[in-house]
């Protein structure tokens, strides 16, 4: 074996086993996390005063046999009688490198006041209920490795010897508050409050509660742009919108900052993902991916792409990341033409 393959083969088997610690550690992330509201925040359900659905998927690093296909679809809908929101989101997180899965199924209450004239705020809960299995069947573990290589004998880890998936349940708690006016917003979400176990072997492992905080403003390009916002009407937009979220999980944290330019039906962004003035060791810094958006925006109707550019010591031969979100909200029985004071509509963007 030459030194450029051994190295090669160290350095996908430290990929693996790193990428396992971290993404048992962490939730699943969304580039882009506006358009998956109900996954972002539960204060977010009924935010669009209309029923709308929801789909997303990615996948990450599919370039690498350490890969991740995270699904999610959801559903909610606005109550005006009782100025609340509800909404219904499911889940589904394969870490195929370790035959991991993760499936969570949640039910979201939001209450909406308009405190002023201008600004509007609403509070948040969800209650999930997770199920995660693993199937031990075909791993490979640490005695079955030397200096050559891969050994091909049995591991001697009980683990190992354990054919069938083990299973493990629980119940989830997440609440979220926003605070927004017609152009801007300031959003806080806490998921993972009662901070579950989430081992399979018995011992104590607490999933981290994750916090996000969001925010941005819409700068309207021209004057329909601008009376749409004010008044909650959908009209063709013209917008330049600067957007931010910062997430930490335990001993990890992010930070997206980026724009979009929305000029319907066309929508483009560009993102970019880390911390760099953190280092997890010397030499490494916390930079993850420039994120690539083009979407598609059209009455009730949003679709989007996105592509995570690896700019992190990884470099791109993992592939990156590939995400897809499919977005309709569902026109009013009886249209109004005004909504009333006491209603507004989040500014958030689509994507």
């Amino acid at each position: 074996m030459g030194k450029s393959t051994f190295m090669r083969k160290i350095s996908t088997l430290f990929l693996i086993v790193f990428g396992n610690v971290l993404a048992w550690a962490q939730d699943p992330q969304f580039s882009q996390f506006y358009a998956n509201p109900l996954y972002l925040n539960p204060a977010m359900a009924g935010g669009a005063l209309a029923t709308r659905v929801t789909a997303n998927y990615r996948h990450q690093w599919p370039a690498l046999d350490a890969n991740f296909i995270t699904y999610s679809a959801s559903v909610d809908t606005y109550l005006p009688r009782i100025n609340s929101g509800i909404g219904l989101i499911v889940s589904r997180d394969q870490q195929v490198f370790a035959r991991f899965n993760s499936i969570d199924v949640g039910a979201q209450y939001a209450y909406q006041l308009q405190v002023s004239r201008r600004v509007a705020v609403r509070a948040g809960i969800q209650f999930s209920y997770v199920n995660r299995s693993i199937n031990y069947f075909g791993l490979t573990f640490g005695d079955q490795f030397d200096n050559r290589g891969f050994l091909n004998i049995q591991s001697i880890d009980e683990l190992a010897q354990n054919p069938n998936p083990a299973a493990l349940n629980y119940m989830n708690v997440s609440a979220g508050g926003m605070v927004y006016t017609s152009r801007a917003w300031l959003g806080l979400s806490a998921h993972n409050l009662n901070r579950p176990n989430q081992s399979f072997v018995g011992t104590a492992s607490p999933l981290p509660t994750r916090f996000s905080v969001h925010g941005g403003v819409k700068i309207p390009l021209d004057d329909n742009t601008r009376y749409g916002l004010a008044e909650s009407k959908t009209a063709p937009e013209r917008s330049i919108t600067p957007a931010f979220q910062y997430r930490a999980q335990g001993r990890f944290d992010q930070f997206d900052v980026g724009m979009y330019l929305t000029y319907e039906p066309v929508v483009l962004g560009l993102w970019y993902r880390g911390l760099p003035i953190k280092q997890y060791e010397r030499g490494i810094y916390n930079n993850d991916a420039l994120i690539f958006l083009a979407g598609f925006k059209q009455g009730g109707l949003s679709i989007g792409y996105s592509y995570d550019l690896t700019v992190s010591n990884l470099g791109t031969s993992t592939g990156g990341a590939h995400e897809v979100s499919v977005s309709y909200e569902f026109p009013p029985a009886r249209p109004r033409k005004r909504v009333p004071r006491n209603v507004k509509q989040l500014p958030c963007p689509k994507f």
